[in-house]
């Protein structure tokens, strides 16, 4: 895949992480008015559109030079596409847990849908970084 398109998957993935913040932001403006909704949408469309692709990729980057302390050596590019294609395909958890921050709020089932989330992500994650290192 090449790097543009790479690109387009990571922006794609952090704009649905960015619609999914939307009702949690949405609830803790309507319960704390100090902070108005669209100052809350325009800090997190500074960090998610803005700040999370920078520290994507150098969590990719990162992945990449670590992959050469083990006898699996991971390149760059592998690197990339195995965190960005793993950050897309939960973002339909990350939706399931934005819809319950808004709907439910902070509690139980808040944390499940955001363990279950994290531990997905990280199993996709993990998955990608195994197929393409077998593949080389």
């Amino acid at each position: 895949m090449p790097d543009r398109v790479m690109l387009v998957v990571l922006m794609v993935a952090m704009l649905i992480s960015l619609i999914a913040q939307a009702p949690g932001h949405a609830r803790a403006a309507a319960l704390d008015p100090s902070i108005p909704l669209e100052a809350r949408i325009g800090g997190a469309v500074m960090g998610t559109i803005f700040m999370m692709p920078l520290l994507a990729y150098g969590v990719a980057a990162l992945t990449s030079l670590l992959s050469r302390l083990t006898p699996w050596r991971l390149g760059p590019q592998d690197a990339r596409l195995a965190l960005f294609w793993a950050l897309l395909a939960v973002s339909p958890a990350m939706l399931l847990a934005g819809m319950v921050a808004g709907l439910i709020g902070p509690g139980p089932a808040l944390a499940l849908t955001q363990t279950i989330a994290g531990i997905a992500f990280l199993f996709i994650w993990g998955a990608g970084i195994s197929a393409l290192v077998r593949r080389l």
